[in-house]
């Protein structure tokens, strides 16, 4: 029953991780109904930023967070003006291959640098203590840092000025051109934050698990099945839909091997596709 408990705690951890990489996924859909295909990567880039600036830089890995924000930020409005600006209003088939070339050129430029070796940051929190379940320090502060990052999305979305222009365009970009918002200007800044949403919960992940330049493949795949169990365009969906698949990875290797995760998140995947398309909580276009 402990062991049970602890992965149970262990796994909801890590699902608020998972649920502010999905946020970049489903807000990037949700205001400019894009599919990223260069999710993964930026996910890994994140990894690797967090560790270069603390490695080389000497910086403590959550001070290295701000600037991995900043840049995934300014990443993804590069991104959009290169690559997505010129297909938002192509067919679906466009934006995604536009993004998933951006996908195929961060893999090779980071393979090319990085190899595909694994690295490891060196950083420990320590354990702490709840009851009779230990968890891992750096666990519970990544999970604090991924609540605090909900809890400024929400003020920035439903509190500032360009949050509200954001979900204006989300609504209706037509109208909301018509009314004077600056369309082109809040389609770049919504690719970018869900760029550093992507980049944040990588160096998040990497504080407490190895990685490689193609270590975001994984994420991305979960990001999706959240994305669906929460609902498309959906952002407390996300971050609901990572708790519940951080609880069912944490409940599954008590009862069974751990290969039998990526099982059971994909047989769900599909189910929810089958009988419940628009996610647990309902999409928002």
């Amino acid at each position: 029953m402990d062991f049970l408990l602890a992965n149970l705690v262990d796994g909801l951890l890590i699902g608020f991780i998972y649920g502010i990489a999905a946020m970049g996924l489903t807000l990037i859909f949700g205001v400019m109904d894009v599919i990223n295909l260069a999710h993964g990567p930026i996910i890994a880039l994140g990894m690797f930023s967090i560790y270069l600036l603390t490695t080389m830089l000497g910086l403590h890995p959550y001070i290295a967070l701000i600037l991995v924000a900043v840049l995934g930020l300014l990443l993804g409005i590069v991104i959009y003006i290169v690559a997505v600006q010129r297909v938002i209003d192509a067919p679906h088939l466009s934006s995604l291959l536009a993004t998933f070339s951006v996908n195929m050129i961060i893999i090779g430029l980071g393979t090319a640098a990085f190899s595909t070796a694994p690295y490891n940051l060196e950083f420990s929190l320590g354990k702490m203590s709840l009851g009779s379940v230990t968890l891992l320090g750096s666990r519970v502060v990544g999970a604090l840092v991924a609540l605090l990052v909900t809890a400024g999305l929400y003020f920035f979305l439903y509190r500032t000025r360009n949050g509200r222009y954001i979900r204006a365009v989300a609504n209706n970009r037509a109208a909301a051109e018509l009314v004077g918002v600056p369309s082109n200007r809040i389609l770049a800044l919504s690719f970018g934050i869900g760029t550093m949403l992507a980049a944040l919960s990588g160096g998040i992940i990497a504080t407490f698990f190895p990685f490689t330049i193609l270590a975001g493949g994984t994420y991305e795949l979960k990001s999706f099945v959240i994305v669906v169990l929460g609902g498309l365009g959906n952002p407390v969906g996300a971050l609901v839909g990572g708790l519940i698949l951080g609880l069912i990875e944490g409940i599954i290797p008590t009862f069974m091997e751990t290969t039998w995760v990526p099982v059971v998140e994909f047989v769900m995947f599909v189910l929810i596709l089958l009988f419940r398309p628009s996610g647990l909580f309902g999409a928002k276009q």
